[in-house]
């Protein structure tokens, strides 16, 4: 059928059964130096501060050394937390990285822990990032009940959001690479987001 063959290319496809879906959002996205600019300026407001200190002390409820941030919004986090490096793939972002001392290349080693705050969603291949944390992954992420609910958020995103999860279609994702969910909260929601949950993933085995 054609029609069905045109959406499974062009249109999101949530799989129930394994509570994913996926966007096939376009090659050019909006990740420019007003998107940077955007994430600095929301940084700033007494929202974009206490989401820091959430996402610091997440991680330091488990863990306490050296950490790269994938995507670092306005990069609040990597210059808060000790020991805290940065990826981008925002030129905007990079440069502002590479200015602090701050820039590492995900894809170019593996390091103990990785965070993707509102970042994994918009990763092309998931799975060969997380495959690039040692030992702990730390996640904040929109979560949804069913199709139904993410057709209706304003987290449905055409231009970014590559990928849609339930709460067990993440944490079945995060199982089958390996890792075992050992905290998980709905703190960001609290503090005023729609439908944001906080997750800390330890690997069972370390990467051979």
């Amino acid at each position: 059928m054609k029609m069905f063959s045109d959406h499974v290319r062009n249109g999101l496809v949530f799989l129930p059964e394994i509570g994913v879906g996926r966007f096939p959002v376009p090659k050019q996205r909006p990740y420019d130096a007003g998107y940077f600019a955007r994430y600095q300026r929301m940084a700033k407001t007494p929202m974009g501060r206490a989401l820091t200190q959430a996402r610091i002390a997440l991680v330091a409820r488990h863990y306490a050394g050296t950490l790269l941030d994938v995507g670092v919004g306005s990069g609040q986090f990597v210059l808060e937390r000790n020991h805290t490096l940065g990826y981008a793939v925002n030129p905007a972002g990079i440069e502002w990285l590479k200015s602090h001392g701050r820039w590492a290349d995900l894809y170019g080693e593996c390091y103990p822990a990785l965070s993707f705050w509102d970042a994994l969603e918009h990763i092309d291949d998931p799975e060969a990032a997380v495959a690039r944390a040692k030992k702990w992954v730390f996640v904040s992420i929109p979560i949804f009940r069913d199709a139904d609910h993410l057709l209706r958020s304003r987290h449905f995103r055409k231009d970014e959001h590559i990928w849609y999860f339930t709460h067990a279609g993440l944490l079945r994702w995060f199982d089958e690479q390996g890792f075992d969910c050992r905290e998980w909260n709905e703190a960001e929601t609290s503090l005023g987001r729609d439908g944001i949950h906080s997750y800390a993933f330890e690997r069972r085995h370390s990467p051979a």
